[in-house]
């Protein structure tokens, strides 16, 4: 039964077997872990997880695809059929918060542990789920993910470099995040023409209690990047006043570029 991949979903297969048994050695599941995989394909990281686990939940979009999934996971141990758990929808629109409800609801021998979430993001869709699952981080446990390396670079990047933005600074300040290892292309089929990279985000709740209105901090954090060569003066002109940014211990002439988190905290902490 061979796919061809679909550009619409952007599929490209990971075959690469030593990258392959890096990435689950990367993300160490135990065998009650609360998984899901986003994006399982024809199930090169699928098989390997469930060799370690008691039950895996993947979330696939392409109909298609399924049936090999299923066929592939379970020649690799007939026991897959009753642990592998297939989502067919979006991820966009899958609901992590009812997801784990129902598994609290379900659960009576205790605490049910919060959600490690691990895939091969199609590139095109990255960006929205990252922010979809930053919403939701307090169901979290961690995230490890194969992204296009532009996209990884961002994530981790430092102030007062080129890459340092919107996301960086969204993603940092709830997470911590690392930058594991670089995927070439040839170990994919088809090759994708850029380079791919291992992404670590876990939870980190050090702001959580200072950002108590998401949305306001997010909308400062927009609007600080909305144009990259202006100062904060001009910049968030609509959302604070100089004498605001002053007091943040900043100048109004700095760039968004140039803050590091605790700045932007500071700063959210004085208009909030």
């Amino acid at each position: 039964m061979q796919h061809f991949a679909k550009k619409r979903f952007g599929q490209n297969f990971l075959v690469d077997t030593s990258v392959i048994n890096n990435i689950v050695d990367s993300i160490q599941p135990v065998s009650d872990d609360v998984m899901i995989e986003i994006g399982p394909g024809l199930g090169s990281i699928t098989k390997p997880l469930l060799s370690r686990l008691e039950q895996l939940n993947v979330i696939e979009l392409d109909r298609d695809i399924i049936p090999k999934l299923k066929r592939n996971c379970a020649i690799a141990d007939p026991e897959n059929k009753h642990k592998l758990i297939v989502n067919e929808c979006d991820v966009l629109k899958f609901n992590f918060a009812e997801f784990h409800t129902s598994l609290i609801n379900n659960n009576t021998t205790g605490a049910v542990k919060k959600l490690r979430i691990v895939g091969n993001l199609p590139y095109n869709i990255s960006t929205p789920v990252l922010f979809l699952l930053l919403k939701n981080r307090h169901l979290i446990e961690d995230l490890h993910f194969m992204l296009q390396k532009e996209v990884v670079d961002r994530i981790v990047a430092t102030p007062s470099i080129k890459s340092y933005g919107r996301l960086s600074v969204m993603l940092q300040t709830f997470f911590t995040t690392q930058a594991l290892f670089e995927v070439p292309s040839y170990a994919f089929e088809p090759p994708p023409k850029v380079t791919s990279a291992i992404l670590r985000l876990r939870p980190d709740t050090q702001f959580e209690k200072t950002i108590n209105d998401y949305s306001l901090y997010e909308a400062l954090v927009r609007q600080a990047f909305s144009q990259r060569r202006k100062t904060l003066k001009n910049t968030l002109k609509n959302i604070c006043s100089v004498e605001q940014i002053e007091q943040a211990d900043l100048l109004p002439i700095q760039r968004a570029e140039e803050l590091s988190i605790a700045d932007f905290v500071r700063l959210y902490s004085i208009i909030a």
